[in-house]
């Protein structure tokens, strides 16, 4: 039996067979899905996971801003999140937020801000989605999910929905405890009451401190590593002599050596040699084993 003659015909979503990932990477290159699976809704997404067989990978991807899909793909169903995901409650009364997991964390920034709301600024400085942004506490600017995080909606593996409180997802430096195969639905924040022209332009600057500093113009994603305690990954890259390293098409950046850079011809395999030769290079030179930040999914060929 083939995979797609394994999964559930009637969901009202649409399946894609060997459905191309590169160009959904920030990085652009990798693999294929065996299968990319788009819900109509969470009630479609529901049912799919219900009667989607266990022994049948399953793997959410987000807008892939920190991900390293390997050339040799995905194996199963990759499950992207659309339209009906993609929802912004704002409560000017209480400063509460309710955000779809597909929402970018940037038009999380900006469209609180813009309503009076503080604390959620920080947000325009990351890349990537609200779902991805819970499930690895990102931060950035000062500022942490979990310092303004209520409560996130998981979907588990067999389709059930419960609501997770900051405490119960464990959140720390870049890092949950969400159980395995859970999907973020949404998530409710708490902001303060604030001047939005105030707000903006702390947008405003952080967009400025991240265009001077990181080579957001290029096809790469964000930080490369995490910062080992007590240390910032980016001067134990350059003490280790490599910012600028490059392996095949891929390189670390000049201009912010805690960001790798696909030049055009980089395969994934490329960009994830060249992490792990950082890797070594700043242990043999520190003693210290940098932590992967940017995810890698799927198969080396």
């Amino acid at each position: 039996m083939s995979l797609m003659d394994s999964l559930p015909q009637d969901v009202r979503g649409r399946y894609t067979q060997n459905a191309p990932l590169a160009e959904s990477s920030w990085f652009h290159c990798g693999g294929h899905a065996d299968v990319l699976f788009k819900p109509k809704d969470r009630d479609d997404l529901s049912y799919f996971l219900q009667h989607c067989p266990a022994d049948i990978p399953v793997t959410v991807l987000g807008v892939a801003s920190n991900v390293i899909i390997r050339d040799g793909g995905v194996r199963g169903v990759v499950i992207r999140l659309g339209r009906a995901f993609n929802t912004l409650d704002i409560d000017k009364k209480t400063q509460r937020v309710t955000a779809g997991a597909a929402v970018l964390d940037y038009n999380l920034a900006v469209q609180t801000a813009e309503a009076g709301i503080r604390g959620l600024e920080f947000y325009s400085g990351i890349p990537g989605s609200v779902g991805g942004a819970v499930r690895m506490n990102a931060g950035a600017y000062g500022g942490e999910t979990k310092d303004v995080l209520i409560s996130a909606e998981i979907m588990d593996r067999h389709g059930q929905i419960q609501t997770l409180t900051s405490e119960a997802l464990g959140l720390s430096y870049r890092r949950s405890t969400l159980p395995d195969g859970a999907i973020v639905m949404g998530s409710t924040f708490q902001g303060q009451k604030g001047n939005p022209t105030e707000a903006l332009a702390l947008i405003e600057e952080i967009k400025s401190k991240r265009e001077s500093t990181q080579p957001i113009r290029e096809k790469t994603g964000g930080s490369t590593f995490a910062n080992p305690d007590g240390h910032k990954a980016w001067q134990l890259i350059d003490q280790a002599g490599c910012r600028g390293l490059t392996i095949g098409g891929a390189m670390m950046s000049e201009k912010h050596c805690n960001f790798m850079i696909n030049d055009g011809t980089a395969t994934a395999s490329d960009l994830e040699d060249l992490g792990e030769e950082v890797r070594k290079r700043v242990a043999d030179q520190t003693g210290v084993m940098l932590r992967w930040e940017i995810r890698r999914l799927g198969e080396r060929p």
